[in-house]
């Protein structure tokens, strides 16, 4: 056996006999310190709810759907910390205090239930996390211009989602962001006008071409229908066709006028309920493309 291998199992001052506690390695006769090892051996990643793809220590990513951006803490539940009798009780009340010192002010407290809103139409519409990001970004500008006093919140929160998918070119009707808000329709519009008017919102109309895939999907139409209609919509746009008229019933009414002729035809009914609009305004539509 080397000298230095020796020398590794004995303590330096006594020879005596070392052995390893917790970080440290300490000699069992004299008590000397001979080493120690403060380095985290442990994983150099956590996984968080919100971001399943970034496994960093630093913490969960800054979100604009939270009031503070996601920078906050969370006290765990009695079924994680297993605590019993008082300590239990104790850890609620410290709980309920901290999920009230989280939110400091009238305002916050508008953008908590504000926000929550958003992120549950969000989901219900089947949008991306950028269309919910930039909806409370809206809703926090027309919160700092002062545009909810006497309105209501539900209103704002339904026209913020509308207005984003408008200003993104998303297709989702007026009808269904209505079908999942709880808000009515006079409060979105009164909402959606006050917005478009005080913070100059980028809207315009959206292409007919955008609503084509979940028309085509709710009719049960194959893609070559949906392509065929794609073309349709183009030739409306050379016709001047498309501009004044609603850009979902102008959609459907491409597909009625391309499955009109092949196994797939259906009513004009039909046509016009995937879109929200009335059988009049689809006949209306495709007396032009006829023509």
């Amino acid at each position: 056996m080397s000298e230095a291998h020796a020398t590794a199992r004995t303590c330096p001052e006594c020879d005596g006999r070392l052995t390893p506690d917790s970080d440290e390695t300490v000699c069992t006769d004299c008590g000397l310190v001979v080493s120690e090892d403060r380095i985290d051996r442990g994983p150099e990643w956590r996984s968080f709810e919100d971001d399943d793809t970034s496994e960093k220590r630093t913490g969960a990513p800054l979100t604009r759907s939270r009031h503070d951006r996601g920078l906050t803490t969370e006290i765990g539940h009695d079924g994680d910390l297993r605590l019993t009798g008082r300590k239990r009780r104790r850890v609620a009340r410290m709980r309920k205090h901290h999920e009230r010192s989280k939110i400091g002010s009238k305002t916050e407290r508008n953008q908590v239930y504000a926000f929550t809103e958003i992120r549950r139409l969000v989901s219900a519409l089947d949008l991306s996390r950028n269309v919910r990001d930039r909806a409370c970004v809206l809703f926090e500008s027309a919160q700092s211009e002062d545009l909810l006093r006497g309105r209501s919140l539900e209103g704002f929160t339904a026209a913020a989602v509308y207005a984003t998918c408008r200003t993104a070119s998303v297709s989702r009707t007026l009808d269904e962001v209505l079908e999942v808000a709880r808000a009515r329709r006079g409060e979105l519009k009164t909402a959606y006008d006050a917005m478009n008017r005080e913070l100059g919102l980028p809207t315009g109309p959206i292409d007919p071409k955008e609503y084509l895939p979940r028309f085509a999907s709710r009719l049960g139409l194959p893609t070559d229908i949906e392509r065929e209609a794609a073309e349709l919509v183009e030739r409306g746009y050379e016709e001047n066709l498309v501009s004044g008229r609603n850009p979902g019933g102008f959609a459907a009414a491409c597909l009625y006028t391309v499955a009109r002729g092949t196994r797939h035809r259906m009513t004009q009914k039909e046509a016009a309920e995937v879109a929200d609009v009335t059988a009049v305004t689809l006949r209306s539509s495709y007396r032009d493309l006829q023509d």
